[in-house]
């Protein structure tokens, strides 16, 4: 599918500002005949069409920021939804949040609301079942700055933020193996999510600075609680189970440590647990779990603060080139470990 000129193509082309073009193509006077002339001429070469809903919404600005998320209830989301509000009601605007459910057809929906709505960006966290990313192409051929967060796609031309994953799975891994763990099992996220293959592959490195043989049996597809307390019992059952669990979350870690008590098994005495979240079950949790701290509130606030900058300056960009923010992460260390 061809993608859709914008005067962000012709500004780019003629080395003007997106507002000058888009003044030329209104005949606007303070703009030279000649500027005029050259816009118009490459726009009908390039077959420009006028964006009626980036038209809008340039000139009656809602003051709002739609909010895409997987789901409200997970402990991440909310901190994260924490940190956009701030940052949004501090700068007058407003937040109107779309939950997917973790569902493509119904992101699909969001999307379409999210340009009924006529906001004036938004942010995205897209769903696990997402593998067509043509709804959120939509809103860029639009000219609505988007901002992905913690689930990021590298093919669209937009902004990341982004928790340091890889970093974050290799302090958990390279914990236990101090502790003692040599068979370690991770418990992973799809493999499609980049979240996913940053955890697997610090994982994976950490056992490798270790000289301890990566084994692919030990990786399990498991990131919500029944799928890691079903897979937990499976494993938990062998002869050779192991003594070590890295989970991609708290709630799939908290899973393990209730499935090794049903099973008779202690922790951290018989096997330890590393979550990544650092939510606040991890500290209730019996025992309190050890996990990795992604800092969601403030990952929820650089993601908002870079798309009002875009909003603020994207009349001066004559080009985009999308920036990507990684936000460090820190070791919890409680009694699970």
């Amino acid at each position: 599918m061809k993608r859709q000129i914008t005067i962000k193509d012709i500004a780019l082309k003629l080395g003007l500002s997106t507002s000058t073009v888009s003044r030329a193509l209104k005949d606007h006077p303070d703009i030279s005949p000649k500027t005029r002339a050259a816009v118009k001429e490459l726009a009908a070469l390039l077959g420009y069409r006028p964006n009626r809903i980036a038209l809008n919404l340039r000139n009656n600005s809602t003051s709002t920021i739609g909010l895409i998320i997987p789901e409200i209830e997970h402990y991440f989301f909310s901190a994260i939804i924490n940190g956009i509000e701030e940052v949004a009601y501090k700068n007058d605007y407003s937040v109107m949040v779309f939950q997917s459910n973790e569902s493509y057809k119904r992101e699909v929906i969001n999307t379409q609301a999210v340009l009924t709505n006529r906001v004036d960006g938004v942010l995205v966290s897209f769903s696990k079942e997402t593998n067509d990313f043509s709804h959120f192409q939509k809103l860029i051929d639009n000219e609505i700055p988007v901002v992905f967060f913690d689930r990021v796609i590298d093919e669209l031309q937009a902004d990341q933020v982004v928790a340091d994953d890889y970093q974050g799975a290799f302090l958990a891994v390279n914990h236990l193996i101090e502790k003692g763990c040599k068979r370690i099992a991770h418990f992973a996220a799809p493999q499609h999510l980049a979240i996913g293959k940053s955890r697997l592959s610090g994982y994976h490195d950490a056992l490798l600075k270790h000289n301890i043989p990566f084994d692919q049996s030990l990786v399990v597809l498991a990131d919500t609680f029944d799928s890691a307390r079903k897979s937990a019992h499976d494993i938990l059952r062998r002869p050779d189970y192991p003594t070590g669990f890295f989970a991609v979350n708290d709630m799939a870690a908290i899973a393990i440590i209730k499935e090794a008590k049903h099973l008779g098994l202690r922790v951290p005495e018989d096997i330890k647990v590393v979550g990544f979240e650092n939510s606040k079950s991890a500290a209730i949790s019996e025992p309190e779990l050890t996990t990795v701290d992604q800092f969601g509130f403030e990952l929820g606030r650089e993601a908002c603060q870079l798309l009002l900058k875009r909003l603020k300056n994207e009349e001066n960009e004559t080009s985009f080139k999308p920036i990507k923010k990684v936000i460090k992460t820190r070791l919890v260390v409680r009694s699970s470990t």
